[in-house]
């Protein structure tokens, strides 16, 4: 394997950067890599299966080469709403002319406009908000036949153009989460080896429990991203959060079904109960929005990032920045300095997860949890862990530990799935011989790689015996010789 010279993802906050023709080709994805680049995103709203599996092979192809541990997270695009082609691409409207949304498909005039959603008429009531193109477009329901014909009237607006989105943040959408779309993406995605399924326009538990069961049944290892961007995930927030395997604050659509002003409020309070309950959780959209085109981000971005940072979240993502945008890799760049110096500034203001009595993992839990507490008050260098299924460093990772956090698996999809994680450093290990040996053997590794240095304390986590790899149920302080 070829060592990277120059790797900057070291941040404990972890950088997740959508790929698109800007940055699809090998050399693009390994210099994002280089610039500090975790996971990479896939975007099915986009792009023929062709070329997705173009990308996962560049992916796959840098990870194997430079031993490096990049996760790669299938985004499903859900049910989009979309108005259909408009006559001359732009139809002049003010407050109080009156639209007609229909389900057959027509070139949209003032008498009437295609509405990609088959069950619209049955699902909205009189009265209902309709927003058009993130909200530009405000329309109010005036009437429904309940089968195919909708009346709206203009509340705010000037220019309808053609495919523009629809947000529906009042009604109640009986259309699932997977459309015809989604099952037809997820039957190839389950042929690749991604590490992260992000669901779109999540409503309830059941949403993310139906994805599961679906992975579950072709036996694939691919966690669980529920994506909060509907008023209905906001109120169903904390079953949500207890289903899924991660969780991602979708700013774009969550900010025209809600206030705006809401915005901030609503992504603290996300983060704080996902580090509660161990779940990563990214924070997206418009992080970086300006460097689509400009070499450097405004004061608002520099602020918006460091203050994700600051709340705790495991993860930032990039979008257009880095799919379409100019600058892909110095937005990286500019992402990563914003963290590492943000980083210097954090210090865990959410309450600490505490282990529950009543959980099936409860001695686990009180093993990972104190692991990083006992860290801290040994003054600890760093923290060791050896996982299957990615338990134990989602615990540790919770707290929000000061010293470094150390995972090593024998298992490398899973060390993928951990890239997503905050302050997680991810290690092949595949020997597992006794629970002393490897214990040495973990350490040494570390002393190798110039991470430990003699006299240098680090608390080991494991599990005895560990030819049967039961859950942690062992702490020990260490003292590098």
């Amino acid at each position: 394997m070829a060592p990277l010279i120059h790797v900057n993802n070291h941040q404990k906050t972890k950088i997740l950067a959508t790929v698109g023709p800007a940055s699809s080709s090998k050399q693009n994805l390994l210099e994002l890599v280089q610039a500090g680049v975790n996971v990479f995103r896939l975007n099915f709203s986009h792009g023929a299966h062709s070329e997705h599996q173009q990308v996962i092979n560049n992916i796959l192809e840098i990870n194997e080469k430079y031993n490096v541990h990049i996760g790669i997270l299938a985004d499903l695009q859900g049910p989009k709403l979309r108005v259909g082609k408009i006559e001359n691409n732009a139809l002049q409207i003010k407050p109080g002319d009156i639209l007609t949304f229909v389900n057959d498909e027509c070139v949209g005039t003032m008498t009437k406009i295609y509405m990609s959603y088959d069950h619209f008429a049955n699902d909205v009531q009189i009265g209902e908000k309709v927003l058009i193109d993130d909200g530009k477009i405000v329309l109010e329901v005036l009437s429904t036949n309940k089968i195919n014909e909708v009346k709206l009237i203009v509340l705010f607006g000037s220019v309808l153009s053609s495919n523009k989105g629809v947000n529906l943040p009042d009604t109640k959408v009986s259309q699932p989460s997977l459309t015809e779309k989604d099952l037809k993406d997820l039957d190839y995605v389950m042929t690749q080896p991604v590490n992260w399924i992000a669901l779109s326009f999540v409503r309830e538990a059941k949403d993310v429990k139906d994805l599961q069961k679906k992975i579950k049944a072709k036996k694939h290892f691919a966690k669980v991203v529920a994506k909060i961007e509907k008023p209905e995930a906001i109120r169903n927030i904390k079953e949500i959060i207890k289903v899924s395997d991660a969780i991602m604050i979708a700013r774009g659509d969550l900010g025209v079904e809600i206030p705006i002003e809401k915005l901030p409020g609503l992504q603290k309070m996300i983060i704080a109960r996902c580090i509660q309950k161990a779940k990563p959780v990214i924070v997206a959209t418009q992080m970086m929005e300006s460097m689509i085109t400009n070499p450097s981000p405004t004061r608002a971005e520099v602020t918006d990032v460091a203050n994700a940072v600051l709340d705790g979240t495991d993860a930032v993502m990039l979008s257009g920045e880095t799919s379409v945008g100019d600058h892909p890799v110095l937005v990286v760049e500019a992402m990563r300095r914003i963290i590492g110096e943000t980083e210097g500034h954090y210090h865990s203001t959410a309450k600490r997860p505490s282990p529950d009595p009543d959980s099936e993992t409860y001695l686990s839990d009180t093993l990972c949890i104190n692991a990083p507490r006992l860290a801290e008050t040994v003054n600890a260098k760093a923290i060791l862990g050896l996982t299957v299924n990615g338990y134990t460093a989602f615990k540790i990772s919770s707290y929000r530990p000061k010293p470094d956090i150390h995972i090593f698996s024998d298992k490398p999809h899973m060390l993928n799935t951990l890239s997503l994680v905050w302050g997680v450093a991810c290690h092949l290990y595949t020997k597992f011989t006794t629970t002393d040996e490897t214990i040495e053997d973990l350490n040494q590794i570390l002393v190798d790689e110039g991470i430990l240095h003699t006299g240098d304390i680090v608390i080991n986590t494991g599990s005895m015996p560990l030819h049967k790899r039961f859950r942690t149920n062992m702490l020990k302080i260490t003292v590098i010789e």
